[in-house]
């Protein structure tokens, strides 16, 4: 017992970390590996274990001993016995039974005969296994492989897939050493290290799983790294048209694979090569929405054109539902999902954990900012009131209206402007959610507009042109939150944002993050009006940036008009 420590672990599961303590900082990284966090007020954060924060650390190498002498070593109290029981009970689970191949068979294995008869029983597993070959061993169905793994998850005994996966067609490649321009060009250690991780030599442990790096720490060179690993050919998945040709242009940059030997695969090209690059969109695009799985979607067909060896799938957490539902149909192929935050707003991590695979690599945010691989980053929350008038209009209004009015507050233009003026040499995002709202600041900075609607050719002119310098303001909705390179932007300011989502939060301070030319800053703001259903949001969304290590500084609007007017 130590009541100087940090921590206090709880019998239910939750653990309050003092946020001003000396060893926050520490304690955090160590619950990062373990717990998720629930909440991050001023000065107590609360974590969670969970059984699939455990499943992760399990599966990441981590035992129960070891979590158990973090959480000593800076609890306060010591850990309740039940806490004890239940580290020890959920991380022993994974990995208890195994999923292993004898020629073309599928079997389940576990030295847990008690076990082996739960799952032979259990309705959820049932439809999958053809017979019992032993006490210790079931056949199952080797094409619904995914299914198997998904329906053991959800009994709570994550299956250990150790089956293999095959080879897929050979792809011969190497890195350069030298891109095309002639700048030298070698993986940092981490991407290295993060791609070993999920390769594992080519063994059957290696070969699924999910890598998470912040946006901007170089989530590309991890694949082409795995992908010149694996030799074989590939399959990466994106979320939206701009992604597809950024990958494209790092391919033929950073390998010696010929530019024929890259495929796009869009709304606008259906080519399909070696390397072929598509979207999550078009995969899920209906016909007519109806008929069978294969008829409604006509281009599940890509994960069986070719002979994949490799399936990347980029921003994995934005993996939609029927992406998944195939994803369970190819376990055989080797899958990497890359990502910065495991967070999904649709509560699927756990199926992202069965069908991709578990977490292989991760490292916290500002680490990395202190090794220089991304810009150090201030993070500020603005707090503007609404006028009586709004008010007024605000409470009376329906429940489902009443986001929208407040993230909508007139004052935030002001508070915009304001900023544009402080950041007026720098390189300046203006994101948010409504487009009346965008067109308003748009028009007022003087500022392009990008959305949804404006057109790949149009978007990738005006990345060009604020990459280049041409244009200094960018006002950006929801596109902005994915995969768009746009190296030497440095403020962020967010105006209004999709409810309370972690992951969208994580998405938008990585636009900025890339490591400045000059060394400089980056600065994220995001605009809150105060005691509405926009302040709620946004504690939430800031959940992930404190799990990460950012501080939000708080600061009243009127107070920093005043002082600058």
């Amino acid at each position: 017992m130590n009541p100087n420590n940090p921590l206090i672990v709880q019998s239910d599961r939750t653990i309050l970390l003092e946020v001003d303590h000396p060893l926050h900082t520490e304690a955090r990284d160590a619950l990062s590996q373990f717990a998720e966090l629930e909440k991050s007020p001023e000065h107590i954060h609360t974590y969670r274990l969970s059984p699939l924060s455990l499943w992760n650390a399990a599966a990441g190498g981590m035992d129960a001993p070891e979590i158990l002498e973090q959480l000593t070593r800076y609890s306060k109290y010591p850990i309740p016995g039940n806490i004890a029981v239940e580290i020890r009970e959920y991380v022993g689970r994974y990995g208890r039974i195994k999923l292993v191949r004898d020629g073309e068979a599928l079997l389940l294995h576990s030295d847990d005969a008690a076990l082996i008869s739960e799952v032979l029983h259990h309705k959820r597993t049932q439809p999958y296994i053809l017979r019992q070959i032993d006490r210790s061993t079931l056949q199952v169905d080797a094409s619904r492989r995914g299914h198997i793994k998904q329906a053991l998850i959800h009994i709570g005994f994550p299956a250990e897939d150790l089956a293999g996966y095959s080879d897929g067609s050979p792809l011969p490649m190497l890195l350069r050493s030298e891109t095309t321009i002639g700048k030298s060009f070698e993986p940092r250690a981490y991407q290295h290290a993060a791609s070993a991780a999920f390769y594992a030599n080519g063994a059957p442990s290696g070969g699924s799983g999910v890598v998470v790096l912040p946006c901007g720490a170089g989530k590309t060179i991890v694949g082409l790294t795995t992908m010149a690993s694996v030799q074989r050919a590939t399959l990466i998945l994106t979320p939206n048209t701009v992604a597809v040709r950024q990958w494209i242009s790092e391919i033929i940059d950073k390998t010696d694979i010929p530019p024929e030997m890259v495929g796009e695969y869009t709304g606008d090209r259906k080519e399909i090569a070696p390397i072929t690059v598509s979207t999550y969109q078009i995969l899920t695009y209906r016909k007519n929405g109806e008929g069978d799985e294969q008829d409604s979607y006509p281009h599940f067909s890509l994960f069986t054109s070719y002979d994949w060896g490799l399936i990347i799938y980029d921003e994995v957490h934005l993996l939609p539902a029927p992406v998944f539902r195939v994803t369970a149909e190819i376990q055989a192929r080797r899958r990497l999902g890359l990502t910065a935050t495991l967070v999904r707003e649709d509560g699927r991590e756990a199926d992202v954990f069965s069908l991709i695979g578990p977490k292989k690599y991760d490292v916290p945010w500002r680490e990395l900012e202190r090794q220089g691989w991304i810009a150090t980053a201030e993070c500020h929350e603005i707090r503007v009131s609404l006028s009586e008038d709004e008010q007024m209009n605000y409470a009376t209004a329906e429940t489902r209206d009443k986001y929208r009015i407040a993230a909508e507050s007139p004052e935030k233009l002001t508070v915009t402007q304001y900023l544009i003026d402080k950041h007026k040499n720098d390189r300046v995002l203006i994101i948010g959610q409504y487009l009346e709202q965008l067109k308003q600041i748009s028009e007022t900075l003087e500022a392009p507009l990008l959305t949804g609607r404006t057109s790949t050719s149009q978007r990738e002119k005006l990345y060009e042109q604020f990459r280049r310098g041409e244009i200094t303001r960018l006002v950006v909705s929801k596109v902005a939150n994915f995969a768009i390179d746009l190296p030497d932007a440095n403020v962020a300011i967010q105006v209004s944002g999709t409810f309370g989502s972690r992951q969208e939060e994580a998405q938008r301070l990585g636009r900025i993050l890339r490591p400045k030319s000059d060394g400089g800053m980056a600065y994220f703001y995001s605009l809150v009006t105060r005691d509405t259903r926009d302040q709620e949001f946004s504690a939430n969304r800031q959940l992930f940036l404190t799990e990460q290590g950012y501080r939000y500084v708080i600061e009243d609007a009127e107070t920093l008009l005043q002082v600058h007017s």
